[in-house]
């Protein structure tokens, strides 16, 4: 990868910059509908979720937002703004996928609108090749400096901090690739655990999947919770979650340990989350003293026992406060945090929401049985809002 700028001193732009003077705005005709416009860059190598995950999520929006619009024809009253989006490689030429799928841009990187809301820079395997780049960097440089915000998938931060985007600031991607963004840009404040990160007018996302959470959140902040609610429900999502939410499970998140005792205790922490797990417990079924335990346990996991614990049990009460509708307290002592108090500490130092707040967001409503479409909807019930029911809603077809 090139030399990384200075936060101070954005990638200043080379001879061979690729041309970025943006197209003269054209005036819109008087009864024109207002419009985000939405810039997606494309490159070989790109992983092809992370391009049409968030774009889906920006169509489906502008698919709802249009009935807004006529419904506010029909009041003469202001509509709220679609979303544009446009696919942009270097020069224009299709790009083939990490997948092998080939995918076919707007336009090259020339055609980018003079006016921008979001720019989004995707991941993939040719994300690294991208930061090699000095033309490229330089146009991702100046057209970040006019857009209103810039984000990016995945590996595309690595993109962002090449061009000096995320210098100083805190940023998220990939958890396998987290600590080589640290390493190579050590200005920036790499966290390996959020799903998506948010610093001033820079967004940045975990892999993948995660890129459709980004693009809901983005949505939310230019409108409503409602419409990203309902963009959610129908791409059969829940509603989007926490950018704070970890991007893997207590399990994968835990080394394995290299001693058989110490994965005995890990299993009987999984197989039993109420039971006693203080450190002189599990010290005991590892015939180990408490010190020496928690010295070998966190050296060969990465966590202590105690974080492990709780970890495991945290786990286990996002399961059931998605699946069923026991009471709180309920919850709590069946995963081992005794009290319901203890329990909304514990999920808020962990996902910065309390269990309620998750129920609320997380857990599906039942399905209406009156029609087929409806028994294959997933939704979360919003009882904080005026929302319709499942089987009340409008048939919003995307």
């Amino acid at each position: 990868m090139p030399t990384r700028p200075t936060a101070a001193h954005p990638r200043s732009l080379g001879s061979s910059a690729v041309s970025v003077e943006p197209p003269a705005e054209r005036s819109a005709p008087r009864d024109a509908e207002p419009t985000r416009n939405v810039v997606m860059l494309l490159f070989d190598g790109v992983q092809s979720l992370d391009v049409t995950g968030p774009v889906e999520v920006f169509a489906g929006a502008s698919r709802l937002l249009e009935r807004d619009v006529e419904i506010a024809r029909a009041r003469r009253a202001s509509s709220r703004p679609r979303y544009q989006i446009r696919t942009l490689s270097r020069d224009g030429a299709a790009v083939r996928t990490s997948s092998g799928i080939s995918l076919v841009p707007d336009g090259a990187l020339h055609d980018a609108p003079a006016r921008i809301d979001t720019l989004i820079v995707p991941g993939g395997p040719g994300a690294r090749a991208t930061g090699d780049d000095a033309a490229l960097l330089d146009w991702v440089v100046q057209t970040a400096a006019r857009a209103t915000r810039t984000a990016s998938v995945c590996t595309g931060a690595f993109v962002l901090a090449a061009a000096g985007l995320l210098a100083g600031r805190r940023a998220t991607t990939h958890w396998s690739a987290a600590a080589a963004l640290a390493r190579l840009y050590p200005d920036v404040l790499v966290d390996a655990d959020p799903i998506f990160v948010r610093d001033g007018r820079v967004w940045t996302s975990a892999g993948v999947t995660a890129g459709m959470d980004l693009a809901l959140a983005l949505v939310e902040d230019d409108h409503d919770r409602d419409l990203a609610l309902a963009i959610a429900r129908h791409l059969v999502l829940f509603l989007r979650r926490p950018g704070s939410q970890s991007q893997f499970s207590a399990t994968l998140a835990a080394q394995q340990p290299a001693r058989a005792p110490l994965r005995e205790v890990q299993r009987s922490v999984l197989d039993d989350v109420a039971g006693d797990h203080s450190v002189e417990a599990m010290a005991a079924r590892a015939h180990m003293s408490a010190r020496h335990f928690a010295r070998a346990f966190a050296a060969e996991t990465g966590v202590t026992p105690a974080r492990y614990v709780e970890r495991v049990r945290l786990e286990a009460a996002r399961r059931r406060l998605e699946d069923g509708a026991e009471p709180i307290a309920h919850v709590a002592a069946a995963c081992g945090f005794g009290t319901a108090e203890t329990m909304r500490r514990a999920f808020l130092r962990a996902l910065d929401v309390g269990p309620a707040e998750y129920r609320r967001r997380f857990q599906p409503a039942a399905p209406a049985l009156s029609t087929p479409r409806s028994a294959a909807r997933a939704s979360v019930v919003d009882r904080s809002s005026n929302e319709r029911r499942p089987d009340e809603h409008r048939d919003l077809a995307l």
